[in-house]
């Protein structure tokens, strides 16, 4: 009998990691990017969508390559649509029942979740063609390199824009207001996002020179 695999191989592992950085679906994919400008004006919404698209994305992928053999090929994208959709609904009423001030914030961004390309672009590559755990792993994996975009950005939207973090007066905490700084409002606004993700693939691209183009 075949030796299983274990649950957390080196190519499981992989699954992980990779998202993180040399696959990132933002960074070097160029997928989700919408999501990016609208919701990092601040760092919390920011934390709570990456929560919801790895709930929604881990639990889709699973459960798509659990019914990869079942499911027709003309009906797979409704397939797909239908659970990530009731995925969706279950977050959402989630945020609302605990969450909903930043389910508020969110508005209309966490319904969205279900047309988001990554989302339908890994069940697509991915979970129809592989089994239950490595498709849980690569969800999770693939949200949290979202996710972890989503972080960076917030962060400094959030400190350069509002001078807080998480509603935590950071600048005046340490004086800096004292010595002359004011509040950037360009930060604030959707275009500064699109340029600290420019700045992060730069810097991820002089760090790794496979991800430059030829």
């Amino acid at each position: 009998m075949k030796d299983r695999e274990p649950l957390f191989s080196s190519k499981n592992m992989k699954l992980l990691t990779n998202p993180l950085n040399e696959d990132n679906p933002i960074t070097v994919q160029v997928l989700g990017i919408c999501s990016a400008l609208a919701i990092t004006a601040k760092l919390e919404p920011a934390i709570v969508m990456t929560f919801s698209v790895v709930a929604v994305l881990a639990v889709s992928n699973m459960v798509i390559s659990m019914l990869r053999n079942l499911i027709p090929p003309r009906i797979r994208i409704i397939v797909q649509l239908t659970v990530i959709a009731a995925m969706v609904i279950l977050v959402d009423q989630f945020l609302k029942a605990y969450a909903y001030d930043v389910s508020k914030q969110l508005s209309v961004f966490v319904g969205l979740i279900i047309t988001n390309c990554i989302i339908m672009g890994r069940l697509e590559a991915f979970a129809m063609t592989n089994k239950p755990w490595p498709a849980f792993l690569d969800g999770i994996g693939n949200a949290a390199g979202y996710g972890i975009i989503l972080v960076i950005v917030a962060f400094f939207r959030e400190l350069l824009g509002s001078g807080e973090l998480l509603g935590f007066p950071i600048f005046e905490k340490i004086g800096l207001y004292n010595i002359g700084y004011e509040n950037n409002g360009l930060m604030i606004l959707p275009p500064m996002a699109l340029m600290v993700i420019g700045i992060i693939i730069w810097v991820q691209r002089s760090r790794n020179r496979e991800l430059i183009e030829d």
